[in-house]
């Protein structure tokens, strides 16, 4: 034990009956303390449980006295050679967790750099701010992680939220920016930019982009089933959608319009909850309201234009 621990053993050979301790014992030790040593046992104890045992417990092989020079050189050679194997497998996927983990990073800057290039495309010459979006992600992504939702998924949403309005750039930007009121007629050109969105998005293999549609589609469904373009209801409204709507409204109220000024967040909020179990799914919205002081922060950081 004291040499194992001193310098640097490929094999070991040992025996049941040895002074102080078992070989079963010092084969626990050794496997617990240095796995990647392979370990032989040679004994004159001839029980088929105890050998079972051993091989359990991870020893290479079990080898009867009296025994053949020969015999003890193949199982040393064979083990030895399991030993090399094992610890190139161990290595070779050691090597392909790093590539992995590089390859990984390297999607997740493509699926940002794609999500930033859409939101840029989809507000080309508008008034619309970047800025509504980036927060739309954080406070989507604050309330997912409240949720418990796993670090991928948290990342995925804060990107996939983005582009809940990408919709927009089929709708007339005159539509989009009207100082006003607007018709019937437009605010039902208005409600298009859900599917225009998702049809954008749709059949995409990127598993942001795949959020995103879900997200752009449903985000203005409402809990009672009023909303659109579905008029889904309750837990049939995707859950990111249903995460999306809330951080929306609240940024859209908090911001100004071009139709009016921001409200004051205490106005905003009181809106919001008139609309409780109605729009929003009530256990969402307990949470946001939980989560207001990381989201009047968010405001603070990026660039928030709002009065409080």
């Amino acid at each position: 034990m004291h040499l194992l621990q001193e310098e640097k053993f490929d094999l070991v050979l040992a025996d049941i009956m040895l002074p102080g301790m078992s070989g079963i014992d010092l084969l626990v030790f050794i496997k617990g303390q240095f796995p990647d040593v392979a370990v032989l046992i040679v004994t004159a104890v001839d029980d088929r449980r105890t050998a079972v045992m051993t091989l359990e417990l991870g020893a290479c092989a079990y080898v009867i006295k009296p025994f053949e020079l020969n015999k003890i050189l193949i199982h040393v050679a064979t083990a030895l050679e399991r030993r090399r194997i094992e610890l190139q497998t161990i290595e070779n996927m050691k090597k392909m967790e790093v590539r992995f983990e590089q390859k990984d990073k390297m999607f997740r800057a493509l699926e940002k750099e794609l999500v930033d290039r859409l939101v840029l495309l989809s507000h080309a010459g508008t008034a619309e701010t970047r800025e509504h979006e980036l927060r739309v992600g954080l406070y989507s992504a604050a309330i997912a992680k409240y949720l418990m939702w796993q670090a991928e998924a948290v990342e995925k949403i804060q990107l996939a939220a983005q582009l809940h309005d990408i919709g927009m750039a089929g709708v007339p930007q005159n539509i989009r920016m009207k100082n006003g009121n607007l018709s019937p007629e437009e605010f039902s050109m208005i409600q298009t930019h859900t599917e225009i969105g998702a049809r954008l998005l749709k059949g995409s293999e990127t598993p942001v982009l795949r959020m995103a549609h879900d997200i752009t589609l449903h985000h203005h469904e409402k809990w009672d089933g009023s909303g659109y373009p579905s008029n889904l209801s309750g837990e049939f409204i995707p859950e990111s959608a249903r995460i999306v709507a809330i951080a929306d409204a609240y940024d859209a109220l908090t911001q100004p319009r071009p139709f009016r000024p921001a409200f004051p967040e205490e106005k905003a909020l009181s809106l919001m909850k008139a609309y409780r179990g109605s729009s929003f799914d009530p256990r969402m919205f307990d949470y946001f309201m939980a989560l207001l002081p990381l989201f009047r922060t968010i405001r603070e950081k990026v660039g928030c234009v709002s009065s409080s």
